[in-house]
């Protein structure tokens, strides 16, 4: 009887321990402070880093990315997500809406997950926010 109170003693130190160690709080998610500003995202562009500049209000978003303007208008589904349309698409690929969530913000920047609705691959990217 005493083997197995004390593997049961063990089992519930293991258990409290496990629980305790993984009560870390959620990341902060203040989303509303991103819908307006000026942003900038970098990315990893055929092996060179490539820098996009976006101002968005309400509802339009206009990037900038090698010297060419793009606008887009922008439909929230909630705080922390919304789809991008671009208004004047040149082809079939840049008439795709995109989707983006915001997973994690900080106080002048956050980290989300984008992906062309329809399509299965999801990437990742961190925008700060300029003005």
């Amino acid at each position: 009887m005493s083997l197995f109170c004390s593997m049961m003693r063990h089992l519930f130190l293991v258990v409290a321990i496990v629980l305790l160690g993984s009560c870390q709080p959620p990341p902060e998610r203040n989303c509303k402070a991103f819908r307006k500003g000026t942003f900038s995202f970098t990315a990893l562009v055929d092996g060179a880093e490539k820098t996009t500049i976006f101002t968005r209000s309400e509802n339009i978003e206009i990037e900038e990315f090698e010297g060419v303007k793009d606008t887009s208008s922008i439909r929230w589904i909630n705080d922390c997500e919304y789809v991008l349309k671009k208004l004047n698409p040149k082809n079939r690929l840049e008439e795709k809406s995109i989707h983006i969530k915001i997973l994690t913000t900080s106080d002048s920047s956050y980290t989300f997950e984008y992906n062309a609705i329809g399509e299965k691959q999801k990437f990742r990217g961190k925008a700060l926010k300029i003005h």
